[in-house]
């Protein structure tokens, strides 16, 4: 079955499918929707949990075994499972099969991967999970949705916004949700519960002028390596999670990996960027005149490689796995064009 996020709601109301598979980009919107997932199972008998993150050399038979054994201390469980690929190839995808061909009666599994291409959609393993479970596929949201978005999340906060601090937060956020729910979490602890005012949110944006994660993405993407190098030391004082951090990076690479691809299919910068919040153009211009598919790509690797080392399963330090991101990121490119078709910038 599949899902609109609009419906998950309802659904859970009704019942609690066997398996859940989340795909989606947008981060804060996928673990919100696994959040209520999770609590819909609790509430079902649910009191166990494991998880399991299927990178690779993954022994997918601890899967298999998990699935199979009975719970000492539960009536029911729960499985999550993370894709950071989104293909679990060969073995995890016979694993994945076998699963929705025959789902234990006391679990619940929740599978968390990045948005599906349109071939791994009608693979067999996801047919296969779609069939028995429910395919939920969240979406980035557009960028005039962004303003209704800020205005029903304050009001579930208990946040009564005018139009003026609706706009001020969106222009802040520039899309970007984790930052926006963080905002909105801020202002209703400065204020709590009632109307809220533009003067605020912007006395907010102020204070909140400190290292963060997405002035470490802003600086890399400008090519400011010595800035990007001081905000990534700045996090590491502040005790910001690194999987934290990675996220923003990761979320910018693969834009510019995506909009790389579309310079090499002939598109113009402006017809590249057109879907692009304009005040990130520039930004995102300057970037791709330093970092084409090429580079993209050794990033995201650099990228998963911190991911590896921050859960244990590389031989490397992550913070020194993340300042080699970073500098590999914020670096002029050796030959000093990167790799896009210069004929085509324009």
């Amino acid at each position: 079955m599949r899902l609109f996020p609009e419906q998950l709601d309802r659904h859970l109301a009704d019942r609690l499918a066997p398996i859940y598979l989340l795909s989606g980009d947008e981060t804060l919107l996928v673990e919100e929707a696994g959040d209520r997932i999770r609590a819909t199972a609790r509430r079902s008998g649910c009191t166990e949990r494991e998880v399991f993150h299927g990178m690779p050399g993954f022994d997918w038979n601890l899967l298999t075994q998990s699935s199979a054994s009975l719970s000492l201390f539960a009536t029911r469980r729960l499985l999550e499972l993370r894709l950071p690929t989104g293909k679990p190839g060969t073995e995890g995808a016979k694993v994945l099969r076998a699963l929705s061909e025959h789902p234990p009666d006391d679990t619940v599994m929740l599978i968390f991967c990045p948005s599906l291409d349109a071939a791994t959609q009608k693979a067999q393993w996801v047919a296969g999970l779609e069939r028995v479970g429910v395919l939920l596929t969240i979406k980035p949201l557009k960028m005039g949705a962004l303003p209704t978005w800020i205005a029903d999340r304050m009001r579930s906060r208990g946040l009564v916004p005018d139009a003026d601090a609706v706009r001020l937060l969106a222009e802040r956020v520039e899309g970007n949700l984790l930052a926006g729910a963080q905002e909105i979490e801020k202002l209703r602890l400065l204020q709590g519960a009632g109307p809220l005012q533009a003067a605020l949110v912007e006395s907010s944006v102020v204070d909140s002028a400190r290292f963060d994660v997405f002035a470490l993405s802003d600086a890399c993407l400008a090519g400011e390596q010595a800035r990007s190098v001081r905000v990534l030391m700045g996090l590491q004082r502040e005790g910001v999670e690194p999987l934290v951090i990675l996220w923003a990076l990761t979320r910018e690479l693969r834009t510019l990996s995506g909009l790389a691809v579309e310079f090499e299919r002939g598109l113009r910068m402006d017809q590249v960027l057109a879907g692009i919040w304009e005040r990130r153009r520039p930004l995102l211009s300057q970037a791709l005149r330093r970092i084409g598919t090429r580079r993209s790509e050794d990033l995201l690797r650099r990228a998963a490689r911190v991911d590896r080392a921050v859960r244990g399963a590389a031989d490397a330090e992550p913070w020194e796995a993340m300042l080699d991101l970073v500098l590999g990121f914020s670096s002029a490119p050796t030959d000093g064009i990167g790799n896009l078709p210069q004929n085509k910038l324009f």
